[in-house]
């Protein structure tokens, strides 16, 4: 192992390449703690300190943006808007026939999408550091009464001071776009999973020392331990993969013989990755926020669907809100599972190039197989999803952990992902130097 992480660094492509993906990450990271212009930065600070965060929608921003939201950095919004940004695109592929026909052209085509989605990622930005400097202006961002520093979190609140940081915030967002494809052109891996990984790395020390803090070391220990286990159990199965047999005919054109050759066809246990987690969550974020914004503010009593909601569907420790999250995961990884991959396509380019897989004709009895397999592996993967979702709101009901519990939800999934698949780079190009990758 040791050897082979030193060639790595003998290799001198592979170094600059790692080399330069590490400053990226750096400058990421630095400007995750650079205020933006008229922020109060010693009552963000002092708020942070005294209060939990935040919870809901909020919480999972705050987590993919590495701490920078809530410190309302210049990079506060994070890699969400590129995320939310994608996933529109993708779902607009089955609305918008020009998408999918974009989709399908090739690497004209994806260019086109790829910069449909830098306007999309753009427009998102601008209304979501609207929205979080208006939050942040009338003090509601921590969510917490009778703490002065979190209502005066800006030193200037007029209209142009507004303004200047709404722009600040989305130039930073297209700062961090520009950073992410630096690093994949010139770094190592996905640039933009990479910033991801590092921005929820980042809460991981904060995280697991608040609770040594509160609990103890024994407890700590205890979950380091379940950490490791729901570490290998997530690469275990983010590794599973059903693999369909697909044989292809031999053909004759001219003199040559062309086809012959045995494949497969990978479907993973978790094909939908974290999107129906990021679903289900935001989701159950709209009847919190709907009853937050019809809470008195005189301090009289709401009404009852408002204390309903504030007792059942706000905080992720009652059972109700639990069942809710968990059978919205199974739903959502259906729907984009759905919408992600079809059977109909893949049997029809297998026809067109004399594929097929054996037992099963052509056409579509092959698309109706597929979506057989399709069906039946889906469903360990949601309840998969589901449980592994569940594992910070757990964690928040019995150890007095935050939602952002560092070994469960969508943290350990894209911890796991990414890592796993920056490995594979590595070794495929330690592989085509060595002739012996990083991995045996």
């Amino acid at each position: 192992m040791f050897s082979a992480i030193a060639r790595i660094f003998r290799t001198p492509d592979l170094r600059r390449k790692i080399g330069f993906t590490l400053a990226i990450i750096a400058i990421y990271r630095f400007g995750a703690h650079v205020p933006a212009p008229f922020v109060n930065f010693p009552n963000v600070q002092s708020c942070i300190d005294q209060t939990s965060g935040t919870d809901g929608l909020l919480s999972l921003v705050n987590l993919f943006s590495g701490g920078a939201l809530l410190q309302l950095s210049i990079f506060a919004l994070g890699v969400m808007p590129y995320i939310t940004a994608t996933i529109i695109t993708q779902l607009l592929r089955v609305v918008i026939p020009h998408f999918e026909t974009l989709y399908k052209e090739g690497q004209s085509g994806q260019a086109k999408l790829t910069q449909y989605t830098r306007y999309l990622t753009i427009a998102l930005a601008l209304l979501q550091s609207t929205t979080l400097v208006t939050v942040a202006r009338t003090g509601q961002l921590f969510g917490v009464t009778g703490i002065p520093e979190c209502t005066q979190l800006l030193v200037n609140d007029v209209w142009w001071a507004q303004l200047l940081m709404i722009i600040t915030m989305t130039a930073g967002t297209g700062l961090i776009m520009w950073f992410a494809e630096l690093v994949t052109e010139r770094g190592i891996g996905n640039g933009m999973s990479l910033l991801i990984f590092t921005s929820i790395a980042a809460t991981f020390p904060a995280a697991m020392g608040a609770i040594w803090q509160a609990r103890g070391f024994e407890i700590f220990l205890l979950v380091m331990a379940v950490g490791v286990l729901v570490v290998a159990l997530v690469v275990f199965v983010e590794q599973s993969q059903r693999r369909i047999p697909v044989q292809y005919a031999k053909r004759m054109v001219g003199r040559r013989t062309y086809g012959g050759t045995n494949t497969y066809i990978p479907i993973k246990v978790n094909m939908a990755g974290v999107v129906p987690v990021i679903f289900a969550s935001s989701l159950l974020y709209i009847p919190a926020l709907i009853a937050q914004f019809n809470t008195p503010a005189d301090g009289t009593l709401p009404p009852e669907w408002v204390t309903w909601i504030s007792t059942y569907l706000t905080t992720g420790d009652h059972p109700l809100y639990m069942a809710l999250y968990f059978l919205m995961i199974i739903g959502f990884t259906y729907f984009y599972v759905a919408i992600t991959f079809n059977p109909v396509d893949v049997a029809d380019n297998m026809k067109k190039y004399g594929g097929f897989i054996p037992g099963i004709r052509a056409g579509r009895p092959t698309a109706e197989y597929l979506d057989y397999v399709l069906t039946r592996i889906t469903l360990p993967g949601s309840i998969y999803l589901g449980l592994i979702a569940l594992i910070p709101l757990i964690a928040l009901a019995t150890v007095g952990a935050n939602q952002n519990f560092p070994f469960g939800g969508a943290s350990i999934l894209i911890i796991v992902g990414v890592g796993l698949e920056t490995v594979k780079q590595i070794d495929a190009q330690l592989q085509q130097r060595h002739y012996e990758g990083l991995l045996r």
